[in-house]
């Protein structure tokens, strides 16, 4: 009884258990954060999209974006958007994968440097390449100096760069590293007895390539493309930097709308479908990631 009579005034007396918050709580600050950061900024986009220049939301079935679909402008812009990131991402993964085989399986001087360097390539800012093909191959690059040097010209043949080529060629130079990474790293795990065993029974390198690499190689060029056909999608120094004439993608209409023109809601517009475009194919990047296991 006394011992009861203990143990009731021992659990008076000890202090009360504090319970801990739920783990909910401590994701509030950083959701806020973003909410405040990205996602109010990009409610304030998609509502300004949808209000007219006379002022106030339009629920009328002639909308900003019933304008903007209608232009020939933007039907262009995205026409020409497409057509340069698909082409700039084939590319990319043509001469990456060969770049890749090169560097992976060709022993030469210098190859771990060189594969160093791509990783340090893809912090590079898109202008940057397009200034060196500027100094290179522009109207008063390199290129155009040494013919008229050469032939006396009073100028030279080099004037690709303000043409969609030379917006596909920078956009190719620039993104191909994005594709060689993840195929240096599937090939740094390629099993190379393989290889030994297809060229003692006879295969030559092509067949080679074609029957043990590519396979292995599928995941991360599929993986590589994604990743460069959103960026391309969205790429706005390069277009802007060559100064290319014609040349109007879905990120320059937006600048050119906004900046030059002042209209903010064809603007907002284009941004929206641009951002939708990119998500979804951002979604697609995602996907083929998770099933390549990157």
């Amino acid at each position: 009884m006394a011992s009861a009579d203990a143990l009731a005034a021992s659990a008076e007396t000890a202090p009360a258990v504090r319970r801990s918050p739920p783990r909910w709580i401590w994701a509030l600050p950083p959701v806020a954060v973003l909410a405040l950061v990205f996602l109010y900024p990009l409610a304030l986009v998609v509502q300004q999209s949808f209000t007219p220049d006379t002022g106030g939301t339009s629920a009328a079935p002639y909308t900003p974006y019933t304008e903007v679909f209608a232009s020939d402008a933007f039907r262009q812009a995205l026409s020409t958007t497409v057509r340069l990131a698909v082409g700039s991402t084939a590319g990319c993964l043509v001469l990456g994968f060969a770049l890749a085989l090169v560097i992976a399986f060709v022993p030469f001087p210098g190859g771990k440097a060189v594969a160093r360097f791509i990783d340090v390539f893809l912090s590079f800012p898109s202008f940057l390449i397009t200034l060196a093909l500027l100094f290179v191959y522009g109207s008063a690059g390199m290129a155009n100096g040494a013919w008229t040097d050469l032939t006396g010209a009073h100028q030279g043949p080099f004037r690709f760069l303000s043409t969609p080529w030379g917006v596909l060629l920078a956009e190719i130079t620039y993104f191909t590293p994005f594709v060689m990474r993840p195929l240096l790293a599937a090939f740094s795990q390629l099993d190379t007895a393989q290889l030994e065993v297809a060229s003692s029974l006879g295969a030559g390198p092509a067949r080679i390539v074609r029957r043990i690499i590519l396979p292995e190689a599928l995941p991360a060029l599929a993986t590589g493309g994604s990743l460069v056909l959103v960026m391309c999608l969205n790429e706005f120094g390069i277009v802007l930097f060559t100064g290319a004439k014609g040349v109007t993608t879905l990120p320059m209409l937006v600048y050119g709308k906004a900046i030059l023109e002042s209209d903010y809601p064809a603007a907002c517009v284009v941004a929206v479908v641009n951002v939708a475009i990119s998500v979804g194919l951002y979604s697609l990047y995602r996907m083929v990631a998770r099933r390549a296991g990157a």
